[in-house]
């Protein structure tokens, strides 16, 4: 018998199924036996007459929480039943697998007739994570952020991008002077790339126009941030053949809306049921502030001050308060901000006469989750530029792609898991599948 999905059982009312999972739920009493059967669908209550299925007893009696089985029976509606009225009654349920006692308490176990029992901590729900992330709230989250990457996806494929995917091992030490991790590559030095900025660059002086990109990316930072991983997953794009940053910054909020709207369509009363949180589609054109005019609201509104020396970048607090100052005056969750110092962007960002950077960073619910910009495809201000920064000799084959023709073009990167991070108003190392820090390689 072909297995059926636990949400397609309500269409099987008076037949016999199969259905497969892990023990959500198990009371086990003298006449009676209750079992909440979960799939990565759904919920369904397994419900034992002992008297009427002795053949049944000894099997249950071996059956402990999160233990996998396989159960034939028939579907009956029950009004009394909470999940959906709708039960099953077993003619056979055979064991997969026997779970021991958990070594993690995934949710806080709220106090009754027993003492109340805390929720295990973060990091030890990460030692043992494919335990914690069988739970309702994990496995929404990665369903959504699915449905968001994938949404993102076909806006792409649908506007003529192409798909690439670009080595992870590169030659170079850096791009923008960050911590990068050294490999040993058989009688030489390889890095793990911090992004695949050359790269998607190379595929602009190939003449592929439009690309994007899904894969890891890796930062050799000692940060200890809610925000911060040493790797994580990143949704890069690249496109030729534009005027402005602008035009980067239009098509970046245009694929935010359409990732969010499939995201609210699909799973936004869940994720409020869950979370706790609103999914909210934007709508565009996205606040833009320049960097200098934020400072300035910052201080006249929120007595918020920083030394001068630090206002050609966008301070952690500054960056959290802009959040509370673009709800108050657009009413909007994210903003663009422009406008940076040159000495605090990549060198390959294109400058104006005046010397600014021509990108920004844009801010989701006060987090930066992007920094874009038009790039400089000029050969010759662009090896002036990395020479400034002191990076002429590391990024030299990356300069041999400007030599031999190259479009204006532009892009921008997002971070997968910290988009999900804020979806679901979580921490990264909830919202990546298996986080890596400085202090965690495993599991």
């Amino acid at each position: 018998m072909e297995r059926t999905y636990i949400n397609e059982v309500q269409k099987e009312i008076g037949s016999t199924v199969k259905v497969q999972g892990f023990i959500e739920n198990l009371r086990n009493s003298k006449y009676m036996a209750f079992i909440v059967l979960k799939d990565i669908t759904g919920k369904l209550q397994i419900t034992v007459e002992k008297e009427d299925h002795p053949e049944l007893v000894d099997t249950i009696d071996k059956l402990t929480p999160d233990s996998v089985i396989t159960v034939t029976g028939k579907v009956m509606e029950n009004d009394y039943v909470k999940m959906g009225g709708i039960e099953m009654i077993p003619e056979a349920i055979e064991i997969e697998s026997i779970a021991n006692a958990l070594p993690i308490v995934r949710k806080e176990i709220a106090a009754t007739k027993k003492k109340a029992v805390e929720r295990s901590s973060i990091d030890q729900r990460i030692d043992y994570r494919w335990i914690d992330l069988r739970t309702d709230e994990n496995q929404l989250m990665f369903k959504a952020q699915s449905c968001f990457v994938n949404a993102m996806r076909q806006f792409l494929l649908e506007r003529s991008f192409i798909e690439i995917h670009t080595p992870k091992l590169i030659a170079a030490a850096s791009e923008s002077g960050s911590e990068v991790f050294k490999v040993d590559y058989f009688d030489r030095n390889a890095y793990l790339a911090q992004s695949p900025q050359f790269y998607k660059q190379m595929a602009m002086a190939a003449g592929f126009e439009r690309i994007f990109e899904t894969g890891p990316v890796f930062r050799a930072e000692k940060s200890y941030t809610n925000k911060h991983s040493t790797e994580f997953s990143g949704f890069d794009l690249e496109f030729s053949y534009i005027t402005s940053y602008k035009d980067v910054m239009k098509m970046e909020e245009e694929l935010l809306t359409a990732g969010l709207k499939a995201v609210k369509e699909q799973y936004g009363e869940q994720i409020k049921e869950l979370f706790g949180l609103e999914v909210v589609v934007p709508t565009t054109p996205f606040p833009v502030v320049k960097l200098a005019d934020l400072y300035k609201a910052l201080e006249e509104e929120f007595g918020y001050t920083v030394d001068e020396s630090e206002k050609g970048d966008l301070t952690t607090e500054a960056e959290r308060l802009s959040y509370d100052w673009v709800k108050k005056h657009y009413g909007h969750e994210f903003l663009f901000i422009t406008d940076y110092s040159a000495e605090k962007r990549a060198f390959y960002h294109m400058r104006d006469e005046n010397g600014v950077p021509q990108g920004y960073d844009l801010i989701w619910r006060g987090v930066e989750i992007t920094t874009g910009a038009q790039r400089e495809h000029r050969y010759d201000v662009l090896k002036k530029q990395a020479e400034e920064k002191g990076l002429a000799d590391d990024v030299k084959f990356y300069l041999e792609f400007f030599q031999y023709g190259c479009p204006p073009h532009g892009g921008f990167g997002l971070g997968i898991d910290r988009l999900t991070m804020l979806l679901c108003g979580q921490s990264i190392k909830d919202a990546e599948f298996l986080f890596r820090g400085p202090n965690r390689l495993t599991p």
